[in-house]
């Protein structure tokens, strides 16, 4: 029927609206109203985990890798673990070049060199006063180099300037220090056949795994560590899939410093990958905004202090963010906290003789410093 149109202009006003609404359902005009501001609110909060959670369907797995079996015992001979694993042992060992980005793990760093020291024949750090998203930072390692004197004799140091480019990818950045990391090794006067360790300051190999591949003729040219996954602490341990550490036997014009996957060997159990392991909490809040995954950083409140704290205890995720696997099956069984583990069998041995000073990092002590 055709709306009338008699009587006053407020009756005449009222008489238009419920024509207009004539007709229309009243649950559509509280879903438009209600429930699309609700959605979209939802999809703004929680967009990124759905998408995460949907992983499994948009994207496959890659290859798996070829996992080597790893033998080692400390009363074995070199000779006889070099054959278990199907290798020759040396009459003397390769030279090894640990090399590494750094940007302010100073502790990290330090329980690092103590465990690849005895192997290492050159320590090469390259440090810039610039994050790879573009932040100016302080040059930690310069500023507090006495405290690795131990290295000193075997250390080839460089310093690159950032370049401070606003809006560009972090990962840009990221890639042209490695370029100049594989110039300052070059410095450092590494050799074809010299082995060369890539991988960030946390992840660090295990000191007798450096020795067995130093010792051994015939191991791949390029071969991943697989190491364990720990966040925050040696307390807890998320899995054993960290992988993007690796070994090399350098050739000149043909090895580039790179993190990325380069071979389909992966060494089995090989060191530790502490992510975020640090003392103090304003180092979280720096490393968060500091790394190439700073689009992470949602909400400006996932930087504050006592929710850090309490995230850190909880073994919960910084960011908030669903597990990045490619199952169904293994999103699931990582929702939640990491459980916690109260063995500290198998760890850096230096974390054990330094107890008192890097505490923190072992089980049952996730209090941090406010500093």
């Amino acid at each position: 029927p055709i709306c009338a149109e008699h009587g006053s202009k407020a009756v005449l006003s009222m008489s238009r609206l419920k024509c207009a609404l004539r007709g229309f359902d009243l649950k559509a005009l509280l879903f438009l109203l209600i429930g699309v501001p609700i959605i979209i609110f939802v999809i703004y909060v929680h967009g990124q985990k759905v998408t995460y959670f949907l992983r499994p369907i948009w994207e496959k797995p890659p290859k798996p890798f070829t996992v080597l079996p790893h033998y080692y015992h400390e009363n074995a001979s070199m000779a006889n673990l070099c054959k278990l694993h199907g290798w020759k042992v040396r009459e003397a060992p390769r030279r090894v070049f640990d090399a590494v980005l750094f940007s302010n793990e100073l502790d990290i760093l330090d329980i690092r060199w103590h465990e690849l020291s005895p192997y290492v024949s050159e320590f090469v750090l390259l440090e810039s006063n610039s994050t790879f998203t573009g932040l100016e930072k302080k040059l930690h390692f310069k500023e507090n180099r006495q405290k690795f004197e131990f290295a000193e004799s075997r250390l080839t140091y460089g310093m690159i300037g950032g370049r401070f480019v606003k809006g560009e990818n972090p990962f840009v950045e990221e890639s042209y220090q490695r370029v100049a990391l594989d110039q300052l090794l070059k410095i450092a006067g590494i050799t074809d056949d010299d082995l060369l360790i890539m991988s960030d300051v946390d992840e660090i190999p295990s000191g007798h795994t450096i020795n067995l591949l130093r010792w051994c003729d015939d191991t791949p040219e390029i071969l991943h560590l697989q190491l364990k996954n720990y966040l925050y602490s040696f307390q807890f341990m998320l899995d054993d899939k960290s992988w993007r550490a690796s070994v090399h036997r350098y050739r000149a014009g043909k090895t580039r410093y790179a993190h990325y996957r380069q071979t389909d060997d992966l060494l089995a159990d090989s060191g530790w990958h502490c992510s975020f392991c640090f003392r103090y909490i304003n180092d979280f809040v720096f490393k968060m905004k500091a790394y190439s995954h700073v689009d992470r950083i949602r909400f400006s409140y996932f930087l504050n202090p006592k929710r850090i704290q309490h995230v850190i205890c909880q073994g919960a995720d910084l960011f908030d963010m669903l597990p990045e696997e490619y199952t169904f099956q293994e999103i699931i069984a990582k929702l939640g906290p990491i459980p916690s583990t109260y063995s500290a069998v198998h760890l850096p041995a230096y974390l054990l003789e330094k107890v008192d000073q890097y505490r923190y990092l072992l089980p049952g002590n996730c209090m941090r410093e406010s500093g």
